[in-house]
């Protein structure tokens, strides 16, 4: 899907995008599943973050609309930066695992705060093999959340 020049072309308009925005950023680029791998390293993440990842989101979907049109292909994107998402599904899978394992004991539910739909997933995902529970989202957003059951 992505030859040499492309992703040279990438990498390019994604250092000239954040330039712009007035960030130095480090990027390292690999492709999975299709999927265009962007890892940046900045000193201001903070930033770039935004609360829960808010800011993060709408830069990779700026930058994914940018980058399609530039390239002339439709791929798919995913940032990180200074490995947030990484670290936030590291977290969110010890916490499923954790609520599970209380629910199962306890045998009573328990809804989790609101989340993204990616954060859901990764809920879901996490707990999908589990005999002993399982799980639901509830809600509108952006007050939707997960539920921990019990399997009866």
């Amino acid at each position: 899907m992505f030859d040499k020049k492309d992703l040279a072309k990438v990498k390019k308009e994604t250092e000239k995008f954040f330039e712009e925005m007035g960030f130095e950023v480090e990027i390292k680029l690999s492709v999975e599943n299709e999927t265009l791998q962007l890892n940046l390293t900045s000193n201001e993440p903070q930033i770039l973050i935004g609360e829960k990842g808010s800011i993060l989101v709408q830069i990779q979907r700026l930058l994914k609309a940018i980058l399609n049109r530039k390239i002339g292909k439709f791929f798919y994107i995913d940032l990180d930066i200074n490995d947030y998402k990484k670290k936030k599904i590291q977290y969110l899978k010890e916490m499923a695992k954790e609520v599970a394992d209380k629910v199962a004991l306890t045998k009573e539910e328990k809804a989790l705060s609101p989340m993204s739909a990616y954060e859901r997933r990764v809920i879901h995902l996490e707990l999908a093999d589990r005999a002993d529970v399982t799980t639901q989202s509830i809600g509108r957003e952006p007050e939707r959340r997960v539920v921990i059951k019990p399997y009866s």
